[in-house]
């Protein structure tokens, strides 16, 4: 293995996997276990979201991909809820709801539990927070920006995630690839910059990116680099007329004054001048709490970084609830959790969900009183991959389908 001083500060797959990620008690709890013979006690563990960020009514579920991949080709069997699936901390009766059970002998995956709670709990607190983003914007366009809000090495794993939670398109190019799309972007201040100084003018640059990237990319300018926003975008409209798709507004929170004043005033005077057709794309500090007014004000499309990025994780807690000992199974679970094997319906008409043992027959809706489905499905039986999670954008239309009928 390369030493620290020629690595980037990162963990390889290889060693997620072997679970040098893990904290270290229950590499202590190995040592334990293995002396006193209990190393393979089988255990059944559930994973339970503790709360959810301030504010936040539902989560979207994600990270199964992930998890499974660590838990492939190990003695267990894993039932789980599908991914990007609505859920709430608690059921109808507040009892604990499990995303995940993992049963097996418990040093299969003893030292996983860390990785497995860090993959779901920033992957369904990034699903969320896009979910939560998109829902805000309805059929405006939004554009996950936030990959230089975090380490480079996890910028597929944002986007991919980011995207499944209902973001448009994503800008980081190995993200873009991951979820077999193209990746989507403007252009940056950097590129007026150089024009301004080496050419003389920065309108120049405009031109350039025109005449040079690929017909099929949108003509997004950035209309806020050394004049006003309006005068900006005016300029791009005359420079490159009916090209022009739209100017993008990353004013710098000095000189914002109130944002949606601007978003107004540009696309009120493109309009006098005969680019009403010309949209506006807001970036800079934007989440699911500006885009109202935004919108109110005019805006057409959203480029969100570090709401996105920088998403409060979903705060999960593995625990287990049952140990088989003499051929069955015993129910038992430490202070402030529920014992035993479990499962969860849900009612597709109402979207209330009830936990219930495992043996227990499924509940009617305690609302309607219809027939409720069950949501944890086998993915792993004896460490077999019986199913994979579909693909994102699957995924994604799955999670859209659901934001209609939530609320904020």
């Amino acid at each position: 293995m390369e030493s620290w001083d020629e690595r980037f500060i990162f963990a390889t797959f290889d060693e997620v996997s072997a679970g040098l990620t893990t904290d270290v008690y229950f590499t202590r709890t190995r040592r334990i276990l293995q002396k006193y013979g209990l190393i393979d006690a089988v255990v059944h563990a559930e994973i339970t979201a503790s709360k959810l960020p301030d504010g936040y009514k539902w989560a979207v579920f994600a990270g199964l991909r992930e998890a499974l991949k660590l838990l492939k080709g190990r003695k267990v069997t894993v039932r789980s809820m599908p991914e990007g699936e609505i859920f709430t901390p608690s059921d109808f009766h507040g009892n604990r709801v499990p995303v995940m059970t993992i049963e097996g002998p418990y040093g299969e995956f003893l030292e996983l539990e860390t990785p497995i709670l860090g993959f779901l709990a920033s992957a369904s607190g990034i699903a969320t927070k896009a979910a939560r983003v998109k829902k805000a914007a309805g059929d405006k366009i939004v554009l996950s920006f936030g990959a230089r809000r975090q380490h480079p090495a996890l910028a597929p794993f944002i986007e991919y995630y980011a995207y499944i939670g209902g973001a448009d398109g994503v800008s980081a190019v190995l993200g873009a690839q991951a979820l077999g799309i193209r990746a989507t972007g403007t252009m940056p201040h950097s590129l007026m910059v150089l024009f301004k100084a080496l050419k003389g003018d920065h309108t120049l640059a405009w031109r350039a990116f025109d005449e040079t990237v690929e017909e099929d990319v949108l003509r997004i300018v950035l209309a806020d680099t050394f004049l006003d926003e309006v005068e900006e975008s005016l300029l791009a409209a005359e420079v490159l007329g009916s090209r022009l798709w739209g100017v993008r507004l990353d004013t710098p929170g000095s000189r914002r004054g109130s944002l949606e004043e601007i978003v107004r005033e540009v696309k009120w005077k493109l309009r006098a001048r005969g680019f009403g057709g010309v949209k506006v794309v807001v970036s800079g500090g934007i989440d699911e709490y500006k885009i109202p007014s935004l919108i109110k004000a005019g805006a057409d499309a959203f480029g969100v970084g570090a709401a996105i990025s920088t998403a409060p994780p979903i705060d999960f807690a593995m625990d287990i609830t049952a140990v088989y000992k003499d051929g069955e199974w015993v129910s038992i679970a430490k202070r402030g959790k529920l014992s035993g094997r479990k499962q969860v319906y849900r009612c597709s008409k109402c979207l209330v969900d009830v936990v219930t043992l495992l043996e227990e027959a499924p509940p009617k809706c305690p609302v309607c009183g219809g027939d409720m489905e069950s949501l944890l499905e086998t993915y792993i039986e004896g460490g077999e991959l019986l199913r994979k999670p579909p693909e994102p954008k699957e995924v994604r239309r799955k999670v859209l389908g659901m934001l209609s009928r939530l609320e904020l």
